[in-house]
């Protein structure tokens, strides 16, 4: 694991949310973007080194949609930058992680990524990420 890529906030109305990071960290986000595969917009925020993901569902039945109906918003996920994403999903696994993707997939903001299932890591979603290579 490189360093912590982003932090996952699930939100209900993602203008609404955008307008208010906006005014808490001082730049407009950089990228929007639809991840049909998770049923979620997504809205990502970059000061310095640090990243802020917003997730808005566009399907109550999505991840997104069902976790906000059992927990409200509020932080979804830590993602966690690796180099070789499919190593780290093996090393994971041979750790005695549970983990939702056995094969990662295409994420948002040009990556690969797989999650780490929360029983497995006390109560936080994981994600992983590696930068897709142009």
């Amino acid at each position: 694991m490189n360093k912590i890529e982003h932090l996952g906030i699930a939100v209900k109305d993602l203008d609404t949310a955008n307008k208010l990071y906006e005014k808490l960290l001082g730049v407009a986000p950089y990228k929007k973007e639809v991840v049909e595969s998770e049923a979620v917009t997504t809205s990502f925020f970059q000061v310095g080194e640090s990243k802020i993901e917003l997730l808005a569902s566009t399907d109550e039945n999505g991840p997104i949609g069902k976790f906000i109906t059992k927990k409200g918003e509020g932080i979804h996920h830590i993602a966690f930058d690796v180099s070789d994403i499919k190593q780290e999903l093996k090393r994971l696994k041979d750790e005695g992680f549970q983990l939702i993707n056995e094969e990662p997939k295409r994420g948002a903001d040009n990556k690969l990524v797989a999650f780490i299932h929360p029983k497995s890591s006390d109560g936080v979603l994981i994600e992983l990420c590696q930068e897709i290579s142009k």
